[in-house]
């Protein structure tokens, strides 16, 4: 058993996890799985760089995540971050901050690193499924970059493009500053345009249509099933490997997208940091369903985080 720490920092939140790695049996034992919304991606697609406010938000997090990684004692830490601080022209500013505070030099991965990662911890327990037809195809869409990965035990190809849930709502979405609540079907259009655009981008290199399985990932997939469900809050275990059909996504993104912010707000699983991006992040998730026929997404809490462990242990 190696204890291990992961930390992943994307666009819209920062998330920790703190487990006991065992590569004999394939077992992940979670110790400790935290998220916050710090919103890191604030502003980046407009101005090119990331927003002092995002970056205290974000040191904020980092220090009460020191704090729990020296509690459990964890031997081995890696901090990786993704799409909003691969843009910035400043991530130097975001990089110094990290390593004064957790010691550790953020590692600005590529988005093919980004998928392998997401492939391996979304998988790694579905490889002994006799009721998930292979090959997978883990989508893993985050705030400002989705990831496309396809395979069976180990990746077939990977694309990650430039569309994600803040990033089309700060395109899209905003208007004189303000989301607009809801949004105008010319919005809505120019926001699926461009889903569609990165969906033939990511099909000149994975065959996403040959998948058998599709699994989703990260708060919009997770956030969609926990409405599909009804939950009275926002249940992991529940959440976890649960199934959404096409036509439930199709009528809770359309719900999203008409909605107030109020409405929105008021539903009891949604976490306040989404209720402003959830929209796109819904339509994202039924282009895919739409756009390779899948009847069907297989939810997995397992993702991203769970790959970095891995890549520990």
């Amino acid at each position: 058993m190696t204890r291990v720490a992961a930390i992943d920092c994307g666009t819209n939140s920062i998330r920790l996890l703190v487990a006991d790695a065992d590569p004999a049996t394939g077992e992940l034992r979670e110790l400790d799985r935290r998220m916050t919304i710090v919103r890191l991606g604030q502003g980046v697609d407009r101005t090119g760089r990331l927003a002092p406010d995002a970056l205290e938000r974000t040191f904020a997090a980092c220090r009460e995540y020191a704090g729990a990684v020296k509690e459990h004692g964890a031997e081995r830490l890696r901090f990786v971050a993704t799409s909003a601080s691969r843009d910035a022209e400043n991530r130097d500013e975001f990089v110094r901050g990290v390593m004064d505070i957790l010691g550790v030099e953020p590692e600005v991965i590529s988005g093919d690193q980004e998928a392998e990662f997401s492939f391996t911890g979304a998988t790694k327990e579905l490889t002994g499924r006799t009721d998930l037809a292979r090959p997978f195809l883990v989508v893993d869409i985050g705030g400002g970059s989705t990831e496309f990965v396809v395979g069976d035990d180990r990746v077939r190809a990977a694309r990650s493009v430039d569309v994600g849930c803040v990033r089309m709502t700060e395109r899209h979405l905003v208007r004189d500053g303000v989301v607009t609540d809801p949004p105008t079907e010319e919005q809505i259009a120019a926001v699926r345009a461009d889903i569609e655009a990165a969906l033939d981008l990511a099909e000149k290199t994975v065959p996403l249509r040959e998948a058998r399985t599709l699994v989703g990932l990260a708060g919009s997939v997770t956030t969609v099933s926990a409405i599909a469900q009804e939950l009275p809050g926002y249940d992991s275990a529940a959440i976890h490997h649960s199934r959404v059909s096409r036509e439930r996504v199709r009528e809770i993104s359309d719900r999203l997208l008409r909605s107030t912010h109020a409405e929105r707000a008021a539903i009891p699983s949604m976490h306040p940091g989404r209720v402003d991006v959830i929209g796109a992040g819904a339509l994202v998730l039924l282009a895919v369903m739409e756009r390779i026929g899948a009847k069907e997404v297989v939810v997995s809490e397992h993702d991203i985080l769970d790959g970095i462990g891995w890549s520990l242990a």
